[in-house]
């Protein structure tokens, strides 16, 4: 015979299954009561939630345990479920929201690094196009840089590594999007302005030897002879087995030009730096 607390247990099983059932083709009443069911049996529906795709349930259940029951163990393993949810099903903001959460209220918690790993993620799976907005790509770096920082030891450095460089990558794209436009334009200024950013900021990036020869062209453009010169040298010192090095060589001697590093400017600078191995 069942009696006491483990009967009450028992018969809100029942009733937990008996919803399952209920439930199970359509979607989630979130109206419905649940004071009458424990916080694992509510933590076990949102995991079934997930199981079959919804993601949204999923979250509101885990979001109920923490409403419910605060301060309690449940409401901790729920609100990384929160995050993990919302992320799942593409609600980045409120995946943010609770990741963010987590870390004011478990900074020290072994989790923690997750929530922080979710958090730059909600950036980061936003990014994918380099037309986008870059204000997320710079708010990827930020929060990727405090996995790295933060939580060097924990198994989320070492994907938060690549996907900074990853994202560090897409800024340089970007860039180089924008000054390719202005080249095709005539705008070769405003082009050169461009590819400096990439030369200087993002020299580590795929994306520094094609700036190098966009610079060849836009500045004999702009008749800026030693400047096309040095940037082709550059060039040539560091990618010499790229086809943006065979362009420039090409570019330049067709005007009985050289690739050296001639005159005082910003790229003499680099150059030399180069030369002595610091650039790079």
């Amino acid at each position: 015979m069942i009696g006491g607390r483990s009967g009450i247990r028992v018969i809100g099983a029942f009733i937990l299954m008996a919803v399952l059932a209920a439930c199970g083709s359509g979607p989630v009443d979130r109206s419905q009561n649940l004071d009458g069911f424990t916080p694992d049996q509510i933590y076990e529906r949102g995991e079934f939630e997930l199981t079959r795709g919804r993601t949204g349930d999923a979250a509101w259940y885990f979001s109920e345990i923490e409403r419910m029951y605060p301060y309690s163990s449940w409401a901790k393993r729920a609100l990384i479920m929160q995050a993990f949810s919302n992320h799942k099903g593409q609600d980045y903001p409120e995946s943010r929201a609770a990741a963010q959460r987590y870390i004011d209220f478990y900074p020290t918690d072994e989790d923690a690094a997750y929530a922080q790993y979710l958090l730059a993620l909600s950036y980061y799976d936003q990014i994918d196009e380099v037309g986008r907005d870059q204000g997320l790509t710079f708010q990827a770096l930020q929060a990727l840089r405090t996995v790295i920082e933060v939580y060097p030891d924990s198994e989320y450095a070492t994907p938060a590594m690549l996907k900074f460089d990853l994202a560090f990558d897409h800024l340089a794209a970007k860039e180089m999007e924008v000054g390719r436009y202005y080249l095709r334009k005539k705008h070769f200024s405003s082009a050169v302005n461009r590819f400096r950013v990439v030369v200087e900021d993002f020299q580590t990036t795929t994306h520094t030897a094609e700036a190098l020869h966009r610079l060849v062209e836009a500045y004999l453009s702009l008749g800026l002879t030693d400047e096309a010169q040095t940037a082709g040298a550059i060039l040539g010192y560091n990618y010499q087995g790229s086809e943006w090095y065979e362009d420039s060589y090409k570019l330049l001697t067709e005007r009985g030009l050289k690739m050296r590093s001639i005159g005082n400017n910003w790229l003499s600078q680099i150059y030399r730096q180069s030369v002595k191995g610091q650039w790079l």
